[in-house]
């Protein structure tokens, strides 16, 4: 039998996951669409812990757990928060066991992108808009397929095939800075996590791989808002001098969406969605896990019952279980940053 063509839209690590296991299984015709030039256009974000009933289980689909475990910075699992007038700690979670071992998602995608199939993703040929069985590519032209899934994040354009549903701002700005090789940071953010938080403000900063620090400023602010760093200094005003460090250098402004929860669909045949696309929620941990398991999940249903049966299998099990995600983690970033009692 002829092996269905299967396009993917996006190279992030959802589309890669899926892209990998449907290979694994023995589906020759797969194609990834990114519409970002090669893998190295754009630095790939920080650190994601993946999560063992949930990312490591995709990775075990992939075959790929061992070459995960030896890049894994199971160290990265402490948690500290610090008081953020003194920066004296005041609770301290260490490192024990394997549940979320720490990983930066660059090493992640290269692993997923170095165990596809040569010509596997096709660089620079980004989907415009999809129906069933069917995409139009950015440069006008178009192709049929068994199935489109769509996998290509927040802004997807396969989504529209399915749902009206667009991103809406949370009220939650993230301001994100990047340090390299600072001592007085490493020591305070520890090998993992770090988090101080008062008067409605909260600085956030995780250790990635290399001695690197990704640190968000996070506050309600409006959408349009770009503050400058003496803005955020002003704005933190009363923060202890070693947490207002985190907030020197370029400045990158992160305003947070996530999608209407519940967010559903009628099951279509020859279209679906996985990861951000489908249910795109604030970065709470658990963003990247569910794009894993359901860029497996996906995979091994369209293998074990075929396209037309293992998408309404996935869908069953993906839309209900993603929705119960968002209706907590929606209205947990709205108590994680509280209205300030003047808002910028």
């Amino acid at each position: 039998m002829t092996s269905p063509r299967i396009a993917i839209a996006g190279a992030g690590i959802g589309g890669l996951t899926c892209a990998r296991v449907l290979q694994l299984h023995g589906f020759e015709n797969v194609t990834v669409f990114e519409r970002e030039s090669s893998p190295e256009a754009r630095q790939q974000g920080g650190t994601i812990d993946l999560h063992a009933d949930s990312g490591q289980e995709a990775v075990r689909a992939a075959g790929l757990f061992e070459q995960w475990r030896a890049l894994a910075r199971f160290e990265g699992q402490e948690q500290r928060k610090v008081d953020h007038a003194t920066a004296a700690l005041i609770e301290h979670e260490p490192a024990e066991g394997d549940f979320r071992p720490e990983i930066d998602r660059g090493q992640l995608r290269r692993l997923l992108l170095d165990s596809l199939t040569p010509g596997t993703v096709a660089w620079g040929q980004g989907i415009d808009s999809a129906k069933p069985g069917e995409v139009t590519f950015l440069d006008g032209s178009t192709s049929t397929f068994d199935l489109v899934i769509g996998a290509d994040g927040a802004w997807s354009r396969v989504r529209q095939a399915l749902s009206p549903a667009v991103p809406l701002y949370t009220g939650v700005m993230f301001v994100e800075t990047r340090h390299d090789n600072d001592e007085r940071l490493l020591d305070l953010t520890g090998q993992g996590t770090m988090v101080a938080d008062g008067g409605g403000l909260m600085i956030w900063s995780q250790r990635n791989s290399g001695d690197h620090i990704r640190a968000y400023a996070c506050m309600r602010a409006d959408e349009d808002w770009k503050p400058s760093n003496a803005d955020l200094m002003e704005l933190y005003a009363g923060w202890h001098p070693s947490l207002l460090a985190f907030l020197e250098g370029e400045l990158i402004h992160r305003p947070l969406y996530s999608l209407p929860a519940p967010h559903t669909w009628e099951h279509t045949p020859g279209v679906t969605l996985l990861g951000d696309a489908a249910h795109l929620q604030p970065p709470l941990g658990v963003g990247a896990n569910l794009a894993m398991q359901d860029a497996a999940e996906l995979a091994l249903a369209i293998a074990a019952d075929g396209v037309r049966d293992g998408v309404r299998a996935y869908e069953s099990v993906m839309v209900p279980r993603s929705v119960s995600f968002a209706e907590r983690t929606n209205p947990a970033l709205l108590e994680m940053v509280p209205e300030r009692p003047v808002r910028v």
